[in-house]
């Protein structure tokens, strides 16, 4: 707004009739225009190019915010995980968890939720449940089955990780690598030979790689459990009391999403989650909460 303007405004509405500076004798009159009082004024802030000021992703970034987390001695932490969402089932064990009030971990494949009518929508949700649950990286597409392969060229394997947390955009660097069981976090690292440079190159990149303890195995022709809830549940005491997991007192589960599309199967896994439950040690927690991950 131009001085003479300014001057006719004020003069017009009899408001100013004191002399300011220019610049304060202008904001002053954006303020009067758009109806707020002057105790407001000295409380808005002008908007700053390029960036966004909403009060949604404000909250966001203050709930994923890193807090000191303190481990209980006499517990054993319990971390629920699922693999290759978004696809059937990832809903239906996620309604699951949360009716049972059991946090869990998506590990999330990139080219599924750009698959998907609803790929984005599903990650959303689970996103803004934290700290019920939390999404993390799965790789872009798998490496299309093709492991050997895949981990035998690690620059472009990293890219395809980076391409991933691109697409999914998980709250923390959390990685699974695809068809293959390893470990890199703060201070440790467990990766076979073939799976040993990329897991470096993901070290480098600040990336914590998340491994797992006991799996729940299916059927690959039709996707369903091949133990009962009693038998893993069962599994899971076993190696917590004699202490075979990566990290003492900590152990974390493997499943897969599209095990339990089906009723029956899912009615297994909640009964799975009930047995463990019943156990006044288990905490169930997500894996941003695992021990010795680095920030």
């Amino acid at each position: 707004m131009q001085y003479n303007r300014l001057v006719e405004y004020h003069e017009s509405v009899q408001i100013v009739k004191m002399k300011h500076l220019i610049g304060v004798r202008a904001l002053s009159g954006l303020f009067l225009m758009s109806g707020c009082t002057p105790n407001e004024v000295s409380s808005v802030k002008p908007a700053t190019s390029g960036k966004r000021a909403n009060t949604a992703i404000e909250t966001s970034a203050d709930k994923f915010a890193r807090k000191p987390f303190v481990y209980d001695s006499s517990r054993q932490y319990i971390y629920i995980s699922f693999d290759d969402g978004p696809q059937r089932g990832t809903m239906e064990s996620y309604a699951v968890c949360k009716e049972l009030g059991i946090k869990a971990t998506y590990f999330i494949v990139a080219v599924h939720v750009k698959g998907r009518r609803d790929g984005r929508r599903i990650v959303n949700t689970i996103y803004n449940n934290y700290p019920g649950s939390v999404t993390a990286n799965h790789s872009y597409d798998h490496a299309k089955g093709q492991y050997d392969s895949f981990y035998r060229h690690p620059n472009r394997a990293l890219q395809d990780f980076l391409r991933a947390q691109d697409t999914i955009r998980p709250p923390y660097k959390l990685l699974r690598l695809p068809g293959n069981n390893a470990w890199v976090l703060k201070d440790t690292m467990r990766a076979s030979r073939l799976v040993r440079p990329v897991a470096r190159k993901l070290d480098s990149a600040g990336y914590n790689v998340l491994g797992w303890d006991a799996e729940w195995h299916f059927n690959h022709k039709d996707a369903r459990p091949l133990q009962s809830a009693e038998k893993m549940a069962q599994k899971i005491k076993s190696l917590l009391d004699s202490n075979q997991t990566f990290t003492r007192n900590h152990l974390v589960l493997l499943a897969h999403d599209r095990m339990f599309q089906r009723s029956s199967d899912l009615d297994s896994l909640k009964k799975m989650l009930q047995i463990l439950k019943q156990n006044p040690r288990y905490v169930f927690e997500t894996l941003d909460h695992y021990p010795g991950l680095k920030w």
